[in-house]
């Protein structure tokens, strides 16, 4: 009961780091002007001379390589991941909110990543070597709303973005998972999950062609952003309806 009351009495934003609201709106406002740049077909240069580079640097050994590591950024085997963790968390501790985060983590993804895609309309690289086979000029461009949608969904990458915000979420989970069972999650080993991940799925999506420089560092502050947002909110104090007043202990300080 002294727990219950605890979370219920005061309700407070968690810290990240970097603290503040500076980088949230250096994130938003690196975004927001990196799009603005490409749709005046600024920075085109650096995504042609990256894939060009990419393109006559991947033996098939690197190849398949990277296609193997870029695993790391599927989006739906990450969510349950996620998913199947808080279920996991909220049965050992009999409280649901373990399950809060993979479920606004999903909203938040499925509201931004997407709509961004279908908005911008920027074709992959490998458009040009294999179907729509555009001329190379042509897969630049932002705002090619003419293309079949499934040809222009290059911008940002989600990939990036889902991977920084699924182990985000991972990480975030497992650490309270491993008190459960009497265990500790190194804070150089969160940071390991948090970090390695994303960066391998960025340079892998990239030298595969799959997405132009700029989708990724794109997908990376889109993704940052979210993640911030995500690790910011109370779980332990969000209010939660009277029925579930049994199942409402907290997770994060569960010691």
């Amino acid at each position: 009961m002294r727990e219950t009351t605890a979370v219920r009495g005061k309700v407070e934003l968690r810290p990240v780091r970097p603290a503040g609201w500076w980088f949230d709106a250096l994130l938003l406002a690196a975004l927001v002007g990196m799009t603005v740049a490409l749709a005046n077909e600024g920075l085109f240069g650096i995504d042609r001379a990256v894939a060009d580079w990419s393109q006559a640097h991947r033996p098939t050994a690197a190849h398949w390589t990277a296609v193997i590591l870029n695993y790391l950024g599927q989006g739906t085997p990450l969510t349950l991941i996620a998913l199947g963790l808080g279920v996991l968390l909220a049965v050992r501790l009999r409280s649901v909110r373990p399950v809060l985060p993979p479920v606004l983590a999903f909203a938040l993804t499925f509201l931004t990543i997407g709509p961004l895609k279908v908005w911008t309309a920027r074709p992959a690289p490998s458009a040009s070597v294999k179907d729509p086979f555009l001329p190379a000029e042509q897969t630049l461009p932002l705002f090619q709303d003419e293309l079949p949608l499934k040809f222009a969904q290059s911008y940002p990458s989600g990939h990036v973005a889902n991977a920084i915000v699924w182990y985000g979420v991972i990480a975030l989970l497992l650490a309270p998972l491993l008190r459960t069972y009497g265990r500790t999650m190194p804070p150089r080993l969160v940071a390991v999950v948090r970090v390695v991940p994303p960066l391998v799925v960025l340079c892998t999506t990239t030298y595969l062609g799959w997405h132009w420089l700029t989708d990724s560092v794109a997908g990376l502050l889109l993704g940052l952003l979210l993640d911030r947002v995500l690790h910011r909110a109370p779980w332990d104090g969000l209010p939660l309806p009277g029925a579930l007043r049994d199942w409402n202990r907290p997770f994060i300080s569960v010691p």
